[in-house]
């Protein structure tokens, strides 16, 4: 695609949803299961509990929406959390969220695909034995439909989102009805009983409040991804600030919605569930291999009648793939906050730049390489992943609500108009108690998670903190040392120009570079060979005399037999004998067509380069000579990634039917 059909990749209201809010949508499958987790490790005494910290959750994701509705109006041109607290609390600050977003984003798609396999898993138990192959395959049809381009990936995402609320409202609906009418549904682990943690029976007091905050900030799982609409407003059709914000509110109802939901029929149906099946009772048989279904394949049995119904494994094959498609949030924010990083020079220039189909590509491979590794690592097990989750998203929300507060003080102060000081006074109030509540989730996070495996997040946040600073660093002295500080005395032409030509043997490589060369018309024109063999060198020199070229051949002894320290000494000594002439080395390479035949040629041309290149005043020629095998390589047409855009003829695109190009009919470039 070229560089003037962005446009056409901007995404209307109904594709920007399933794009942008997959993973908080989707958080509701496993938000209340998390809950569930940690309140059992007392067994049944403290499930009691959930209704209030699934209303805390509620509130807590109201707030947040709201917050971020002001974020896309204020800072339109994305960004999100980490354009607002550069702009208002700092570079550095800056750094921090975007160091925590990403790590989360590496999070997001690691917990999404492991949470979607475990569905599917609930509902084909013999896959269980290939968990880790199943996420990492995932991981690479996401990466590849992503590359296609964010239009092409919201197109074919947005059914399985679509079809997921649908099945989640249906449940949720049918399930209370039933309660209503005095049939509730009851899940098939009502009947277990679920013995305590030794340590954790009998609660009380401070004790009590810690494992509520635990369950809560596990609950908080529900609000991954929210920032995801501040952060790719400039992917919105116009107006895309309005369409960012109904978009963001369109999310968080549903998603509310949802998560209450699914709470309350957990609840009705008297799910139990833990995160060791032996602490389970009543089950019979050996515990240890006792699989336990998710919270949602508990409600969808229960609801809809049973494992073998056809609501069963509707709800479970839109859940599975729902929460796979969930990491496609993270797919679309990491390239896009990776490419503003980059082009403020935190992070490398590659991530800047969009591939084939107009897409941050490299900044999708970096993503799925990575989140793979971490399945790999951690075994696609959710239970083990969550610990180093949402902690980045509530450090943004804390800072970026902050940062908001200081933005509104700031219009305050030159604001006359009192409509609009009302509405800023109103936004500020709103960010205000976004920053404090999230501010205080961001403690109990930290507080509740840090020694289960949350340090690892704050330690990967730190290293690439650090690391982006670094950077960043490097940039600016390339850059103050490339700077152009006295024209007269940088624009200095060379006193004299002095050329070589390496030579091994007289063949047609020699002679090309030879005629090169000369067509430079050098001050001064030699051809160098390095003796390694006396014979070998006797008969280059005859062979020179022979052919009667007119330019002077000059053997250099090698008594060590190499080849690379008496060229580069040479050409460090003319250097020296004159400071202002400048020295080109040309050196004849050969071009071929197989990978494997560049192990067989080139690697003394190419170890010469890197040694002559760090000697300055020496400018190194490379000369090509196209072998026969290298002809295979340069089709006429090719079909191969990037083809277009590296200049290579594209295929024809093919003629519609009974319309030609004479008939006035547009054809695209």
């Amino acid at each position: 695609m070229r560089s003037e059909e962005l446009q056409e990749t901007l995404l209307p209201k109904r594709l920007a949803l399933p794009i942008f809010a997959s993973d908080p949508l989707s958080s509701v499958a496993y938000a209340t299961q998390e809950i569930l987790l940690v309140l059992t490790v007392g067994g049944l005494a403290y499930l009691h509990f959930t209704p209030w910290i699934g209303l805390a959750v509620v509130c807590l994701m109201a707030v947040v929406v709201l917050s971020y509705r002001q974020v896309v109006h204020a800072y339109p041109s994305g960004g999100g959390s980490f354009e607002v607290v550069s702009t208002n609390l700092g570079a550095s600050a800056g750094l921090v969220v975007a160091a925590s977003l990403l790590v989360d984003y590496v999070m997001t798609v690691a917990v999404s695909v492991a949470s979607g396999v475990d569905n599917i898993i609930s509902a084909v138990p013999s896959l269980a034995g290939h968990r880790v192959l199943m996420a990492l395959l995932f991981v690479a049809v996401l990466a590849a439909v992503n590359l296609r381009g964010i239009r092409e990936a919201g197109t074919a995402f947005a059914a399985p989102t679509y079809l997921f609320i649908a099945g989640m409202l249906i449940m949720i609906g049918t399930g209370l009805f039933r309660y209503l009418l005095g049939d509730a549904p009851v899940a098939e682990s009502a009947r277990y009983g679920i013995r305590p943690d030794p340590g954790d029976q009998g609660l009380a007091g401070f004790a009590l409040v810690m494992l509520c905050l635990r369950a809560f900030s596990s609950g908080c799982t529900a609000l991954t991804g929210v920032e995801a609409i501040s952060n790719g407003v400039p992917a919105f059709r116009r107006p895309k600030s309005k369409n960012a914000a109904t978009t963001l509110a369109a999310m968080g109802l549903i998603a509310v919605v949802m998560f209450a939901g699914i709470t309350t029929l957990a609840l009705v149906a008297k799910v139990h569930i833990t995160d060791d099946s032996c602490r389970l009772t009543g089950i019979g048989g050996n515990c240890a291999s006792f699989t336990q279904r998710t919270v949602i394949a508990q409600l969808a049995g229960s609801v809809f009648g049973g494992e073998q119904s056809f609501g069963f494994y509707y709800v479970q094959a839109v859940t599975a793939l729902v929460l796979v498609l969930a990491a496609n949030t993270a797919f679309n924010g990491f390239p896009l906050l990776a490419s503003i990083l980059a082009q403020r020079r935190y992070l490398p220039h590659q991530l800047h730049t969009r591939g084939d189909r107009l897409a941050f590509s490299n900044g999708i491979l970096a993503l799925a390489v990575v989140a793979g590794v971490l399945l790999w690592a951690f075994r696609a097990n959710v239970t083990s992943l969550i610990h180093l989750y949402i902690l980045g998203v509530f450090t943004s929300f804390t800072l970026s609500q902050t940062g908001m507060v200081r933005h509104w003080n700031r219009e305050l102060r030159t604001e006359t108009d009192p409509a609009l000081r009302r509405r800023h006074h109103l936004a500020r109030i709103v960010n205000g108690t976004g920053a404090v509540v999230t501010g205080l989730v961001l403690v109990i996070v930290l507080l509740t998670k840090f020694t289960q495996g949350a340090w690892l997040a704050v330690l990967a946040a730190i290293v690439l903190w650090t690391t982006m600073r670094g950077i960043r660093r490097h940039y600016d002295s390339t850059a103050a040392e490339l700077a152009v500080t006295d024209p007269r005395g940088e624009y200095r032409p060379p006193a004299r120009v002095l050329m070589i030509v390496l030579v091994s043997k007289v063949h047609k490589p020699t002679l090309r570079a030879l005629a090169y060369a000369q067509a430079f018309r050098p001050d001064s024109l030699e051809a160098l060979n390095v003796s390694v063999d006396r014979e070998e060198t006797a008969a280059l020199e005859e062979q020179w005399r022979q052919l009667d070229l007119p330019v002077p051949l000059k053997v250099l002894d090698s008594p060590y037999r190499e080849v690379g320290r008496p060229v580069v000494e040479y050409v460090r000594s003319i250097r020296r004998a004159g400071p202002r002439d400048l020295v080109a080395v040309f050196i004849p390479e050969y071009v071929v067509g197989h990978w494997w035949e560049n192990l067989l040629h080139n690697q003394s041309a190419l170890w010469l380069k890197s040694r002559l290149l760090f000697t300055p005043g020496v400018m190194v020629t490379s000369v090509p000579w196209q072998l026969s095998s290298s002809a295979h390589a340069n089709h006429p047409v090719s079909r191969a990634p990037g083809a277009v855009r590296r200049g290579e003829p594209a295929p024809r695109p093919r003629s519609r039917s009974g319309a030609g190009n004479s008939s006035g009919g547009r054809r695209r470039p």
